[in-house]
């Protein structure tokens, strides 16, 4: 079953990539028009996706791009894991070009075999809140949603599914 959920999240995936032209256009469209009920859209459409959607069958997030780390996660997690900060940021952490600590490589290394988290609980804020489709004022991470619909099937259905009520 879990290599058969892998393979329709690829197809998501795959769909999303077919239709990246379309998917960026239509979200700039959003970001313009800032519709009433498009953060009330994507929230409901957020709840329904992620009904059918099992992250614990992709995990495609934890493999393939790191979250921003504020210093209040890395605080959390090295007091989780028994470090010191500065070993955690030199163990697992490094600076971007924007300057903010990322991991040093993917797949993270907290995920485990299972496609579970190990450090679940003190997870950074930015894996809490992953995909962002349940936030307020969606118009203005439209840019991030199209990113994320080429990394998380359930954010490229939301979109594939919101696109006939606002076309």
């Amino acid at each position: 079953m879990k290599y058969f959920c892998q393979m329709i999240y690829q197809d998501d995936l795959k769909h999303a990539q077919d239709q990246s032209k379309t998917n960026k256009i239509f979200l700039q469209k959003l970001r313009k028009k800032k519709p009433k009920d498009l953060d009330d859209r994507f929230h409901q459409l957020h709840q329904e996706v992620f009904e059918e959607v099992d992250c614990l069958k992709c995990a495609n997030c934890c493999k393939t791009t790191s979250p921003i780390f504020q210093m209040s996660d890395i605080e959390r997690l090295a007091k989780t894991l028994k470090m010191k900060v500065p070993e955690f940021i030199d163990d697992y952490l490094h600076l971007d070009e924007e300057g903010d600590y990322v991991l040093q490589s993917a797949p993270c290394p907290f995920l485990g075999a299972d496609n579970k988290c190990i450090v679940y609980d003190s997870r950074p804020k930015a894996c809490r809140e992953y995909p962002h489709t349940d936030r307020k004022r969606m118009y203005q991470i439209t840019n991030l949603t199209f990113k994320n619909t080429l990394i998380c099937p359930a954010v490229s259905r939301i979109i594939d599914r919101m696109k006939p009520h606002y076309e």
